[in-house]
């Protein structure tokens, strides 16, 4: 492991954060070329008592997303998906549903969707389901009502889903779509039914495919949907600050007992963990045009149209705020002008809602990595900082 060329401001920034007790640990990752800075700083919970290691294990959450786009090119290259084709022929449960007239309406006063739900689509996030960020949206809305009646979990990852994806998908069937497909950019649930999309023309569970296609090749070896139970010391603390006291505490949900046993339902949307050198391995995958060490997994083609932009500009300016005026490609946000990372656009990542975030300037030839298990990161000045100093 070599150093890349200035850490020291970064590391500085971050081990501040740790030291005001912003949250008890973090992983930084700097790579461009064949330097690499792996920095792991703190602890991994409020104790104190485990310093944080380069090998620490996070929950990605939505950094799952971009897996699931690779995976999905990967079918597509084999020719058992097709970009165009209707998702129904795999999903046979999502045929024929009708759109909302209005998002406020009830569930069965729809109109015809001018067309099914394609493949695309659902990478684009433009399967016309999705959360509301509109500022007319209320709770009662009868579909967003209904959803979360139906046990879909959308969202955010905890708690999550009590069905397999069979029933998952059956019972998401049953919901009306609130815009007409290929019009609008909505978050999260078009990578759950990609998930399950995935899984059915892979004729195998989702986690098998993964591992086989993408985390073997890689040597991604603790990345996965579960913890081997000899490893679960390695899980970093899920942690928040307490709204009462400002103080940050450890979060009871998604402990380590939730991840040593199989979910029952694989999200594609934010079910992996990882680390920072596997993760480091993916997104060199996608950097080195579909190659790693000299084979192909992924086709320069599949790798372009995945870290391109495919949203118009108006449904860049109406996705809401977790897309923040970026593009989109295929499950990964791409910048469309320059930002405060690089002074053109093309770069392209994501984030993690439990504080872990990851993009890539291929114009700088850079890969920037950050993981904590602290959600304020991404909101209370952390994530920019990191992107600033990167």
């Amino acid at each position: 492991m070599t150093d890349s060329p200035e850490p020291d401001r970064l590391h500085e920034a971050m081990a501040t954060r740790v030291a005001r007790a912003n949250l008890p640990g973090l992983v930084t990752v700097l790579a461009r070329g064949d330097k690499v800075r792996i920095d792991p700083i703190g602890t991994l919970s409020v104790d104190g008592t485990a310093p944080m290691r380069p090998d620490t294990i996070f929950r990605i959450t939505s950094m799952t997303k971009p897996v699931l786009g690779v995976a999905t090119m990967m079918l597509v290259e084999e020719g058992r998906l097709r970009l165009d084709e209707p998702v129904d022929r795999l999903l046979p449960e999502l045929a024929g549903r009708g759109v909302l007239r209005r998002l406020d309406g009830p569930l069965d006063d729809t109109v015809p969707a001018a067309r099914p739900s394609t493949v695309e689509d659902l990478l684009t996030f433009r399967m016309g389901h999705g959360l509301l960020f509109e500022p007319s949206f209320q709770p009662a809305y009868p579909v967003v009502t209904a959803t979360d009646e139906l046990g879909l979990a959308i969202g955010p990852p905890d708690p999550r889903t009590p069905h397999d994806p069979d029933e998952w998908i059956r019972r998401f069937g049953t919901l009306p779509l609130m815009h007409s497909p290929g019009e609008r950019w909505q978050y999260d649930t078009a990578a759950e039914v990609l998930g399950v999309l995935v899984a059915r023309a892979a004729g195998r569970p989702l986690p098998e495919f993964l591992r086989d296609r993408i985390f073997a090749p890689l040597g991604m070896v603790d990345t996965g949907f579960t913890v081997p139970a000899a490893h679960a010391d390695r899980l970093a603390a899920f942690c928040a600050a307490d709204p009462e006291t400002g103080a940050l505490t450890e979060r009871d949900v998604s402990g380590p007992g939730a991840w040593t046993a199989p979910p029952t339902f694989p999200s594609g949307a934010s079910g992996l963990v990882s680390t920072g050198p596997d993760y480091l391995a993916f997104a060199r995958l996608l950097l080195h045009r579909g190659v790693h060490q000299g084979r192909r997994l992924l086709s320069e083609k599949s790798v372009e149209l995945i870290t391109t932009n495919h949203l118009t500009p108006e449904q860049i300016a109406t996705a809401g705020p977790i897309l923040d005026g970026y593009g989109w490609g295929y499950c990964v946000s791409v910048a469309v002008t320059p930002d405060e990372t690089s002074p053109a656009p093309g770069s392209y990542g994501w984030t993690g809602g439990y504080g872990t975030a990851w993009f890539t300037d291929p114009h700088r030839d850079l890969i920037a990595i950050v993981l904590t298990q602290t959600a304020d990161f991404l909101f209370d000045g952390g994530l920019a900082e990191f992107r600033k100093l990167a």
